[in-house]
């Protein structure tokens, strides 16, 4: 049974909100700190992580959170976790990581209890970081409350600071022929907030990457391509896919045998709510779309989602 959006927060909620980013956006930091992050190689670099939501259609509360690590340069899979939970905080736009970041993090402290030495050396996250209204995106948010290196990798172009989507912008996007070409993204205020980057050479359109915590954008973009064997890096696609799967399973196991499992909420000041148990419920799609009818933000518009069930996911990427 789908549950209904929850309602828009009031006005002193979105104010504490705002505060709660800005004191959090004193602690990012968005130069290398680690020895691997300044070697060509990534010499030291031996696991990456990706972090994704994905939703049932139709419904903008239960959702599915991943973690994924990868081995690297492999770029194979060596941990995963997946879960049930119920966002009861809403979407809104600017906002995202107050809806899902507390997820995310419980799924890193997990990480770090159980198997300490798989915890990823460096999240690479679907939205952005500091490319984002108040320079404080999901990407800034999570890696300050996990204090880990973090990475924004957006599908779209969020625009602000006079970023726009315009012929200028779509004249410099057709200029990059090759994987690995970028142009900066400047805002308004002089100040580049991240970087476009043809990931793939088949790939049509660009990812928008920016700092999130404890990298710097040099080091962000090459190591976002780096992890690019399509047009998505492939931690971030890795969780995609698996989060998408669990969501399949887990509605196809929704009947008696199936009802023990638990779901995991937060209240929006991230403390728990008593788990509870899955109830049977008719069994929807999978939604290839983050969040249906929702305005686009943050990295995370409906139509930005990857490919839907059945679509070929080993295949380069070229749409957006």
């Amino acid at each position: 049974m789908a549950h209904q959006g929850v309602e828009r927060p009031s006005e002193e909620t979105l104010s504490l909100w705002k505060r709660e980013q800005a004191r959090l956006k004193a602690r990012v930091v968005d130069w290398d700190t680690e020895a691997w992050q300044r070697d060509p190689d990534f010499s030291g670099l031996l696991r990456v992580g990706g972090v994704d939501v994905s939703f049932v259609k139709g419904d903008s509360v239960n959702a599915c959170a991943s973690l994924v690590v990868l081995s690297y340069p492999e770029l194979e899979v060596v941990y995963e976790e997946c879960r049930v939970v119920d966002l009861t905080a809403p979407y809104v736009s600017g906002f995202l990581a107050f809806r899902e970041v507390p997820f995310l993090v419980e799924a890193v402290k997990q990480l770090r209890a159980k198997e300490p030495g798989l915890l990823p050396q460096v999240l690479l996250v679907d939205g952005n970081g500091l490319l984002h209204h108040r320079g404080f995106g999901v990407a800034c948010h999570l890696g300050v409350l996990i204090d880990l290196p973090c990475i924004g990798v957006a599908k779209k172009l969020l625009q602000v600071d006079g970023l726009e989507k315009n012929d200028l912008h779509k004249e410099k996007v057709q200029l990059l022929q090759a994987g690995g070409d970028t142009f900066p993204l400047v805002g308004d205020s002089g100040i580049v907030l991240g970087v476009a980057l043809k990931s793939h050479d088949h790939s049509t359109n660009p990812l928008y990457i920016s700092v999130g915590h404890k990298i710097s954008l040099e080091t962000a973009v090459r190591l976002t391509r780096a992890c690019c064997r399509f047009r998505i890096p492939e931690p971030v696609r890795q969780a995609d896919i698996r989060s998408r799967e669990y969501i399949r399973r887990t509605l196809e196991l929704a009947s008696p045998p199936a009802l023990g499992r638990e779901r995991t909420a937060l209240r929006w000041d991230r403390s728990p709510i008593p788990s509870y148990r899955i109830q049977k419920v008719k069994r929807p799609e999978v939604c290839p779309q983050r969040y249906s009818g929702e305005p686009a933000s943050e990295g995370r518009p409906p139509e930005d989602h990857s490919p839907g069930p059945g679509a070929d996911l080993d295949a380069p990427t070229q749409a957006p």
